[in-house]
């Protein structure tokens, strides 16, 4: 490990700099002028990134966390799937008093993150995952929403990407898909089947049919507006919609590595 410095209020570290995700986070940050330590589990991937942004690097693997963030102000978390990485950096940020953040959409590490609210304030940190676009920008409009409707019951949210999938959501995807979908139901999350409604909706280009995903918002928008009902929904084809609810047969299956 490169010397990371002693000015804890100034540093901070991307773990999991090397995926997808990370290494463009990385990449930004240092076109900004930012400092970040890079950190990950792979020794020759984070140093070689390292190296070509000449950035001070942390190699280590998850059930040594504690050993290598007590220099940090705050922890961005990058590596996925996170419902194996959150948990343990969560508890090692509490005790080191860093602050957190990841990218996840995953709503186990929502619901988490949820659960540990008193600790955090108590310690004095923040812990915001899902700070990409995972679910910042659709709470911020369900916010909103609720603001104008403060009446409303009912959260029907959908949203549009152009952009296809990264590898690390890929794999978190098809977890995700394991577990069948997740609605809110009064003001409690079920499961459900995948692909559990389907409905038009337009996304400012013209009507497309949408299926209903086991999306962060399920859980985040909840906190945020108290609806206690809410369904997320995403575009698909006719043929990705059947093949999503063909799939509820072979869940067992997604369960394996």
């Amino acid at each position: 490990m490169t010397d990371t410095g002693s000015n804890k209020q100034g540093n901070w570290m991307i773990y999991g700099a090397y995926g997808y995700t990370g290494e463009l986070i990385a990449r930004e940050a240092a076109h900004r002028g930012l400092r970040p330590v890079l950190a990950g589990r792979n020794r020759e991937k984070t140093r070689a990134l390292a190296k070509e942004l000449r950035l001070e690097s942390a190699v280590f693997d998850l059930d040594d966390i504690p050993r290598h963030i007590g220099d940090m102000s705050l922890v961005l978390n990058c590596a996925g799937p996170f419902s194996a990485t959150a948990g343990p950096m969560i508890q090692a940020c509490l005790a080191a008093k860093v602050h957190y953040l990841d990218i996840t959409g995953e709503i186990a590490v929502f619901e988490l993150a949820q659960s540990l609210k008193q600790q955090a304030q108590d310690t004095g940190i923040v812990i915001c995952p899902g700070v990409g676009f995972d679910v910042i920008p659709t709470d911020c409009l369900a916010a909103a929403l609720k603001s104008a409707l403060p009446d409303a019951n009912h959260l029907s949210l959908g949203f549009d990407s152009r952009s296809g999938l990264s590898p690390g959501t890929a794999k978190t995807s098809v977890e995700g898909l394991a577990q069948g979908g997740k609605v809110r139901k009064q003001g409690k999350i079920i499961s459900v089947p995948l692909a559990y409604k389907v409905r038009n909706i337009d996304f400012g280009d013209g009507e497309k049919p949408a299926m209903t995903i086991p999306w962060g918002d399920v859980a985040t928008a909840f906190y945020t507006t108290g609806i206690p009902n809410i369904e997320v929904f995403i575009p698909g084809s006719a043929k990705m919609i059947a093949n999503t609810k063909r799939a509820n047969y072979i869940r067992p299956l997604l369960k394996f590595r």
